[in-house]
């Protein structure tokens, strides 16, 4: 018996394949989707919170990319847009989010096969099984899902959640318990150097976290620094080291092996002054800003600054999926089969190996979380990852197992990994 038969097969009656499949979010991943499930044939719907696609890569629209056009163009959605005259800007060049967007994200939304299934503003409050909840098992996986939004509700033969994480940052606590809200914490990536800059020109910022995120605020910060005088710089990391920005020579992407080596620079030239082992177990407001309290190495320890920049990472909202039965890892929050490859408890590597509908399936039959939200709380996520999920899972509910169960993807090795690399920050 081969592994095909044994592997679980889309299940249909003639209601559910009279319904669609419905992908929460037109971000890079959830447009992905759409792209894989017009090219088949598959009736679909695009649920978006925002007025427009790709909201949240707006918001950081300022950052480059340290992945090149050739990685962060879905091969499928490429096609279906050459089809119409577009064509790929410089495959070697990494973009901004904000030419992602307008590029290739929007225009990509803009096609009729998509465009026109797409629903603006209608915000996913939960998803269930039509008349069910959790507990209900009898004919569950011939029951309809229901997905509803405040506009309405809506019954899919399919979900995939490509929400993303975006509005969900991690806490700045180590405990991961909620802190203040204070209009001088920042979420993670301002527009130093763009909107944002009065805020910081001149004062005192504290970048919370050992991500990409901090060190891309991090590198704007020593900018405007150089041209704003009293502009100060601390960075503040919950391990002995920041092995995810660590610089190597064997990163296949460049951009992302430099953001590494020029953070690394700067901390040795003193512009940013680096505090690691700082576990913050209290956040403060006061008068003179906000004040981060812990301990270090075993010692009481605080600092204080006019802005904190949250860098700590990303955790997926699972509010609106209390009624699906998911099969979530207790650490990161991800798939069980996906989340070995990606704990940092485990290891750091930004290379995940290629994987597909297998390692993202739930009990809850035909339900899948892809892209981002797809890694709960891990934060080694790559645009070709998710794109390569949405193309298996979108092979298996067209029944082609054989598309499904192939890896067609080959993603760049890091050259960083640790065995310690902990939490977030």
């Amino acid at each position: 018996m081969s592994t095909l038969t044994l592997t679980p097969r889309p299940r249909t009656t003639d209601r559910l394949a009279a319904l669609p499949v419905v992908v929460i979010g037109a971000g890079p991943v959830g447009l992905a989707a759409a792209a894989h499930l017009a090219d088949r044939g598959i009736d679909f719907v695009v649920v978006e919170a925002a007025s427009t696609p790709a909201a949240a890569v707006q918001q950081w629209g300022h950052t480059r990319l340290f992945s090149a056009w050739r990685e962060v163009v879905d091969p499928v959605a490429r096609r279906l847009l050459e089809a119409t005259g577009w064509t790929m800007p410089a495959e070697g060049r990494a973009p901004t989010g904000r030419e992602l967007v307008d590029d290739y994200l929007r225009p990509l939304a803009e096609l009729p096969a998509i465009a026109a299934h797409i629903r603006y503003g209608a915000r996913v409050t939960g998803v269930a099984r039509e008349g069910m909840d959790r507990t209900r098992s009898a004919d569950r996986e011939n029951t309809p899902f229901l997905v509803r939004t405040p506009e309405g509700e809506l019954l899919a033969r399919a979900v995939l959640d490509a929400s993303g994480t975006y509005d969900s940052p991690n806490s700045l606590l180590s405990t991961g318990l909620p802190t203040i809200d204070d209009a001088r914490i920042s979420h993670a990536l301002p527009d130093v150097l763009g909107r944002e800059r009065e805020r910081f020109a001149g004062r005192h910022t504290i970048v919370v976290g050992a991500g990409h995120s901090a060190a891309n605020t991090l590198i704007s910060l020593v900018r405007l620094q150089r041209d704003a005088p009293g502009t100060r710089i601390t960075w503040l990391i919950r391990n002995a080291g920041a092995v995810r920005v660590s610089s190597s020579a064997d990163d296949e992407l460049v951009g992302r092996a430099q953001l590494g080596a020029r953070v690394d620079r700067y901390v040795e030239a003193g512009a940013v002054d680096k505090i690691d082992s700082f576990e913050i177990g209290r956040v403060e407001s006061r008068p003179d800003g906000i004040h981060l309290s812990g301990t270090r190495r075993g010692e009481l320890a605080e600092v204080t600054a006019d802005v904190v920049v949250n860098a700590t990472g990303f955790r997926p909202d699972l509010a609106p999926l209390r009624e699906i039965r998911t099969d979530l890892d207790a650490v990161v929050e991800a798939p069980r089969l996906l989340a070995p490859l990606i704990d940092p408890n485990v290891h750091s590597c930004g290379t995940v190996e290629p994987h597909g509908f297998r390692e993202l399936t739930h009990p809850e039959h035909g339900f899948f979380l892809v892209g981002m939200k797809s890694y709960g709380r891990a934060p080694t996520f790559l645009l070709a990852t998710g794109y390569e999920q949405v193309r298996s899972i979108v092979a298996w509910l067209a029944g082609d197992m054989a598309s499904a169960s192939r890896v067609e993807l080959t993603l760049p090795a890091t050259g960083v990994c640790s065995t310690d690399a902990g939490g977030c920050c």
